[in-house]
């Protein structure tokens, strides 16, 4: 097929795009541009009945996010405008009344009732099912009855009557149906609006799409659309079927495999770039080693030869892991950057917002190996923020020690904090490895007890880096607060306004 690559990625909007949705959008969008081509979003709206208020939004929101860009679409325009299948129904109506004059067509007036009855009646007798023509040559008679009746008819396109259709599939090779035992479908129904099969051949062909890479739950659908594309006279593109998505059972995913909107991925603190690579290795690779590509890389690299037939395993440690890989691998001021706009667009319960950018680039250089996701940050840095910590004194006690000896530790501890004329993390660790040899105590006892006074916690990040971001006058209080819950004095909270 000569000339440019031209791709289209057509959701319909009845929901929140899904993973495997926008990585069909992914594989599409990577196709073109590794090929100088384009990539046109359409949105084909005509089942009304499921239309999802927001789900256009929501759709665009998604591969904006991604940094999945179009050249042609809604909010960008294009000269194949309008792309909302909506907005396109004489196109469609035009097309089925001409495959009726030309007797590739015909209406149907049979009822749901009726229908609904042949299928069980097929069932019964072990039949295959399909439409069984009835309308195909509707008398006089019977076609003035149905019109009396007020009935109106959908447009069923008619399928071959024996031959074979074959699809040569970029991923799969030739595959072959037999004409004969493929029914005859509904093309318009009866409100007007077209079904899928008519209104995305008619697109494809009027947009001028060279490819059609999708879900693998559409090669059944290929007999047809190539059937309808010689019935009207034109020229079909070359069609890819993308390997289905399955859970860790392998099975074919779902909600109950963990969350499967994109956009939840983005509240739940994923990067995009980390979907994308991740989505990308879902039915794609490079080659048997290489996991972690970015944008330009996979744009550079992307090939359908390299698209496998079978289904890809969605392994959600594995995008954990690839996000964690991502996230240290940032410079801390744009690390910084990102978890400022997560919190402000999904504010945590804690640390309260808004933060002090310039405290949380402090924070961030103890964090970051930690992390995986974005949404990890809160929880691993709460404690940098809270105004006061609680302490069970049985979490601070020394082993083999009375709380008046860890106190009397601790007073010693605070002694430090207080007289110390240069308060960073190598000074502080100096004096305190002495005055855990002066009191017989190991590092791991006396830093697991200055831990937890200064961190209410027995895990954190380094400990004297994390006493030098906190700062000598917050460690003083924590420590005299944990001093007080060890000795049963009142007081100890911190000012609110700490920083």
């Amino acid at each position: 097929m000569n000339g440019p690559v031209r791709v289209r990625y057509a959701p319909s909007p009845t929901g929140l795009p899904h993973v495997g949705n926008l990585r069909t959008a992914l594989f599409n969008w990577l196709f073109a541009r590794s090929r100088g081509g384009q990539f046109i979003v359409r949105i084909e709206d005509t089942d009304r009945t499921r239309l999802a208020q927001g789900a256009v939004e929501g759709i665009l929101s998604g591969l904006r996010w991604l940094g999945i860009d179009w050249d042609e679409g809604p909010e960008v325009g294009g000269p194949h405008a309008p792309y909302f299948q909506s907005e396109r129904l004489e196109i469609y109506q035009e097309a089925a009344q001409r495959l009726v004059e030309a007797g590739r067509a015909y209406r149907c007036y049979c009822s749901p009732e009726r229908l609904r009855e042949m299928r069980r009646q097929q069932a019964r007798e072990k039949l295959s099912p399909g439409y069984d023509r009835r309308c195909l040559n509707i008398t006089p008679k019977e076609l003035e009855e149905r019109r009396r009746e007020g009935r109106e008819p959908v447009v069923r396109f008619r399928m071959p009557d024996s031959g074979e259709i074959t699809v040569d599939d970029i991923i799969r090779g030739e595959v072959t149906w037999r004409s004969e035992l493929l029914d005859d479908f509904v093309i318009l129904k009866s409100d007007g609006f077209p079904t899928y099969h008519l209104a995305n051949v008619l697109d494809d062909h009027h947009m001028e799409i060279t490819h059609v890479l999708r879900a693998e739950e559409w090669l059944s659908s290929s007999p047809r659309h190539l059937a309808l594309y010689d019935a009207l006279g034109l020229a079909p593109p070359r069609f890819g079927h993308l390997p289905m998505i399955l859970g860790p059972d392998r099975s074919k995913l779902s909600k109950r495999h963990g969350a499967t909107s994109t956009l939840e991925y983005k509240e739940m603190g994923y990067l995009p770039e980390a979907l994308v690579n991740f989505m990308a290795l879902l039915g794609w690779s490079l080659d048997d080693r290489t996991e972690i590509m970015n944008r330009d890389m996979l744009v550079e690299s992307f090939s359908l030869e390299r698209v496998v037939k079978a289904g890809a395993v969605f392994n959600l440690d594995k995008l954990e892991w690839m996000n964690g890989v991502y996230i240290r691998a940032m410079s801390h001021e744009e690390l910084a950057g990102r978890v400022l706009a997560y919190w402000r667009e999904y504010p945590p319960a804690e640390p309260p917002q808004p933060v002090d950018p310039a405290y949380l680039l402090s924070i961030i250089p103890l964090a970051q190996e930690r992390l995986k996701t974005l949404e990890d940050a809160a929880e691993r840095s709460a404690f940098f923020f809270r105004s006061e910590l609680e302490y069970e004194p049985k979490g601070l006690a020394l082993k083999g020690a009375d709380a008046a000896t860890t106190a009397a530790a601790l007073e010693r501890v605070l002694s430090i904090v207080e007289g110390r004329p240069v308060f960073n993390a190598e000074a502080l660790e100096q004096d305190l490895r002495r005055l855990g040899a002066e009191l017989g105590l190991s590092g791991r006892q006396l830093f697991g007890l200055v831990r937890v006074a200064v961190t209410g916690g027995k895990v954190s990040p380094p400990l004297f880096q994390t006493m030098e971001v906190l700062g000598r006058e917050r460690c003083r209080r924590r420590i005299r607060g944990a001093i007080q819950a060890l000795t049963g004095a009142s007081g100890g909270a911190e000012p609110a306004s700490a920083p």
